[in-house]
């Protein structure tokens, strides 16, 4: 049985990826820091018979990440794919004019420092088996620069440049690595159109048993200049 973890898990995109992995018979293992709401999901989850478990575990700190990893190679026996798409920030979302080091060293760490250490956690398994995946959803400012992204733009465009580059070393040694750039505010589930959290994880279940395109916006061909809310 192959299990499936998310990184950020939350009502959302969430828990739509865990049951769209979880009615293929993936075990999932869910991240985040609210432990309430983990319960909630993994409650969800079990009444549609998909084994689940949560993990607490804040971002910015390194020690929880790995802990929470080590817990869920202790229970599932090991990780086979990794869905991040965490929702970090201590300050609200800045214009490049109103950026400071503060608020733009926030967001690095939310989301660049807390990918490298989960990926950290995960890959060395990886590595030995030459098989995994490792899926990364992130914002539409990862491809296109957005003055009113100003400190979330920065945080994002690093963690593309670190995806890329996993992708470029990682590909050859057996290990997907995808991404994903949404230029759409999420939806509650069932409108069925490409904002429908339900939809966007068929769209990643289908790029992950495919494994053909790495990175795409999505949806595909959305720029900052034809973005859909």
């Amino acid at each position: 049985m192959k299990t499936f973890v998310i990184i950020g898990a939350g009502k959302g995109l969430g828990l739509s990826l865990a049951k769209r992995f979880g009615k293929e018979g993936y075990q999932v293992a869910l991240v985040s820091r609210n432990a309430e709401n983990l319960q909630d999901l993994v409650d969800i989850l079990k009444q549609e018979n998909i084994e689940a478990s949560y993990y607490v575990a804040d971002i910015y700190n390194k020690e929880q990440i790995e802990q929470a990893i080590h817990a869920i190679k202790e229970k599932y026996g090991q990780i086979d794919v990794l869905e991040f798409s965490p929702v970090a920030g201590n300050f609200p979302l800045t214009t490049v004019l109103e950026l400071t080091v503060e608020n733009a060293r926030d967001q690095f760490e939310g989301y660049v420092a807390s990918a490298i250490n989960v990926v950290n956690a995960v890959l060395p398994d990886m590595l030995t088996k030459k098989e995994g995946v490792l899926l990364f959803t992130t914002g539409l400012s990862a491809m296109y620069p957005a003055p009113m992204m100003g400190n979330v733009g920065i945080a994002m465009a690093g963690l593309r440049n670190y995806i890329s580059n996993l992708h470029t070393e990682l590909s050859p040694k057996g290990i997907f690595v995808g991404h994903r750039s949404l230029g759409l505010f999420i939806k509650e589930p069932g409108v069925g159109t490409f904002d429908d959290p339900d939809v966007i994880a068929e769209m990643w279940y289908q790029a992950y048993t495919e494994k053909k395109v790495w990175e795409e916006e999505y949806p595909k061909g959305v720029t900052p200049e034809t973005v859909k809310f």
